[in-house]
């Protein structure tokens, strides 16, 4: 099956998942706010998307309540989208800065952008559970995505799920610890990054700016464009993920 196709498949279990009862009733009982008054809220999962082909794979925590569970798309409607597609445009990942709804002309440029958890939670913290719950659909994602040389985690809760992800593969994840601008590279799989989640709490206070998460996106880029490293004798013969 082709990655598209395979995507796309992905997403429709997605968008039907209902394996948590507390993110199921959070996300349906989600009113809307003053400026969204007459907007149909999506209230459902949240599939990731992009392009299949990416080399970049992005992973946040969850959709926003007001942002990927208004508009349907992940990263977009709110304020840490327009924080964090400044950067992609900057990087050469997207056609454009801005991501406000499903239907505005937006492109990712060799890139995927998908969540750890695919519903809104209370409160922006998901349970261990809940983060399990949803751990199939993100290793289907990035098993899909063969191209991917990067996986870039938003934000120590996410970053935390592609460690989950890294161990299920087999990798030995024990030198991994979240801190911004940090990568690690994996025997057999994508180099993962570490970056501030760009919510309000981090870029209002200064404790992620622009130009760190552009520079970081930039570099994420100029190495994932780099040729591969031939196999070392000890994943030679690992099928990769």
């Amino acid at each position: 099956m082709a990655a598209e196709d395979a995507l796309s498949a992905i997403s429709e279990r997605v968008v039907v998942c209902r394996k948590c009862p507390r993110l199921v009733r959070y996300r349906e009982s989600v009113r809307a706010r003053r400026a969204f008054a007459g907007q149909i809220y999506w209230r459902k999962p949240v599939p990731g998307f992009g392009d299949p082909m990416a080399t970049v794979v992005v992973v946040g925590l969850a959709p926003a309540a007001h942002g990927g569970e208004r508009t349907g798309r992940v990263f977009t409607g709110d304020e840490s989208a327009r924080f964090l597609y400044r950067s992609l445009f900057d990087a050469g990942l997207s056609n454009q800065p801005t991501s406000e709804s499903a239907d505005d002309g937006l492109v990712l440029l060799s890139c995927y952008i998908t969540a750890a958890v695919k519903c809104a939670p209370p409160e922006d913290k998901p349970t261990p559970q809940e983060f399990r719950n949803c751990s199939v659909y993100l290793d289907e994602e990035l098993r899909t995505l063969q191209r991917a040389r990067a996986v870039v985690a938003l934000g120590r809760l996410a970053f935390g799920s592609v460690v989950g992800w890294a161990e299920r593969q087999g990798a030995d994840t024990s030198g991994m610890a979240f801190s911004h601008g940090a990568s690690f590279r994996l025997p057999g799989l994508p180099t993962v990054y570490a970056c501030y989640h760009p919510s309000p709490r981090n870029t209002y206070t200064g404790t992620l700016t622009r130009e760190m998460m552009t520079r970081l996106l930039k570099k994420v880029v100029r190495e994932s464009r780099r040729p591969a490293p031939p196999p070392s004798d000890e994943t030679s013969g690992r099928k990769r993920f």
